[in-house]
């Protein structure tokens, strides 16, 4: 600071420089930030307590530092096309593989304690969520540790519970 400058508005600048400096040390982790590994999911917990995505459930959900997500979750056990050609299967690997995995991905938004707050989805390969903005009503991020717990609500109403490890 130049010595020239008004006593008063170099206290009044320094003061500045440390409130900014205290904020940006005093803002919570973001908690689910990173990249996490499902390890379970059951749809209907509480009553059909089916697994989610077949015996051996695989997925990715990445939260990114700029508010993007991305979730791909598939069934393992899903047969291959006998064609090998995506846009190529039957009536039934086309049916298997759309009620056995989902991709879609977004912007999410953290509270002022880092806690997931909700998302909104931007792309989806079940056409019907795009769009679609869930709050903790529908969807609930309960992290401990390198845990995580997702708790949906389906829009017609199915619940459905996984749980995330944290790979980073």
């Amino acid at each position: 600071m130049s010595v020239s400058m008004p006593m008063s508005r170099r206290i009044i600048i320094s003061l500045g420089l440390v409130l900014m400096a205290t904020s940006a040390q005093s803002a919570p982790a973001n908690k689910v930030l990173g990249t996490w590994r499902m390890i379970s999911a059951q749809i209907d917990p509480d009553g059909r307590n089916v697994p989610a995505y077949g015996p051996v459930p695989n997925g990715l959900l990445v939260f990114t530092a700029d508010m993007h997500f991305v979730e791909v979750l598939t069934d393992s056990t899903i047969p291959k096309f006998a064609s090998n050609a995506r846009g190529h299967g039957t009536a039934e690997e086309n049916q298997a593989a759309m009620a056995g995995s989902i991709g879609f991905f977004g912007t999410y938004e953290v509270d002022e304690n880092g806690e997931f707050s909700g998302n909104r989805v931007e792309g989806s390969t079940f056409p019907n969520w795009v769009g679609d903005i869930r709050t903790r009503k529908q969807l609930r991020l309960d992290v401990d540790g390198d845990r995580m717990s997702e708790n949906f609500l389906r829009p017609e109403g199915t619940r459905i519970v996984i749980t995330w490890q944290r790979v980073r």
